[in-house]
């Protein structure tokens, strides 16, 4: 015999399917590129150069004296540095953190055992203005990283401010909102460090996103990106840069970079 059912039994599974179709449609509704959005806490230094600046070469050898460096992030995993060393590579700078989520797990290899092998190293943070304060955030780096010690061989933190990988290219702020931001950043980690942090960006971002403001030019050094044989155009306010990430192919690790001067102004810039 047949029974037919209905009353509460039916009604929680008509909701469910409305539930499931209310899902599908949601999906179907969401902008293609989300699926391509990278998780919270991937980013790095130059992840966004290649597609908003392209690669036009490398620089040619000779001309002014510069020193080799280069940066790694979770994506290195553990780095070879007595392979780096070797090839000629004096100076690194590992992530330390992200916003205020994220702190990169081969930290502490990255870190130290650039130092072990000779190195001047610094660590940096890669800003999500979106996320939290300037203040919050350079408190955070410092709390996790990327404080400066007076050792002669650690550099002063850096301020990885680029295209914004997950979102928006200026994380929706104005120009005038995001140099508020990069300020709160810089003036707590003076405060926090006794050292101005090192500004990383690419001219092209910065004229976007801050409107090229030069009001960071006369205390922050200059680390710029571009994937060419010379750096083009500087931001606003800099005359000279002080490092320069020129490839993100390079060998043993992609990211490599040059120290504008020899190594004794490395040393420099670590002394304070």
């Amino acid at each position: 015999m047949l029974v037919h059912r209905s009353g509460p039994a039916r009604g929680r599974r008509l909701a469910l399917t409305g539930i499931l179709l209310a899902a599908l449609s949601l999906a179907s509704a969401l902008p293609a590129q989300a699926a391509d959005t990278p998780p919270r806490g991937s980013a790095h230094m130059g992840m966004g150069v290649v597609e908003h600046d392209g690669s036009h070469g490398t620089p040619v050898p000779g001309g002014a004296t510069q020193t080799e460096g280069v940066d790694v992030s979770s994506h290195q995993g553990n780095v070879a540095w007595s392979t780096l060393w070797s090839s000629g590579v004096k100076w690194a700078y590992a992530k330390a953190t992200e916003g205020t989520y994220y702190t990169n797990p081969y930290f502490a290899q990255q870190y130290n055992g650039s130092y072990n092998v000779g190195m001047i190293r610094g660590a940096y943070h890669f800003a999500t203005p979106d996320s939290t304060s300037g203040a919050a955030q350079a408190n955070y780096f410092v709390d996790h990283g990327g404080g400066w010690s007076r050792d002669g061989r650690t550099l002063p933190g850096a301020l990885d401010i680029e295209w914004n990988p997950y979102g928006a290219a200026c994380y929706g702020k104005t120009q005038s909102q995001m140099v508020s931001w990069i300020r709160d950043f810089l003036t707590t980690y003076k405060a926090r460090t006794g050292r101005d942090a090192v500004i990383y960006t690419a001219t092209s971002w910065w004229t976007q996103c801050t409107g090229d403001y030069s009001g960071f030019a006369a205390n922050n050094p200059l680390w710029i990106a571009r994937y060419a044989a010379s750096v083009g155009t500087l931001p606003a306010g800099w005359g000279v840069y002080t490092m320069w990430q020129y490839t993100s192919s390079g060998p043993t690790v992609g990211d490599h970079n040059r120290f504008n001067g020899a190594l004794d102004r490395v040393q420099a810039l670590a002394n304070g």
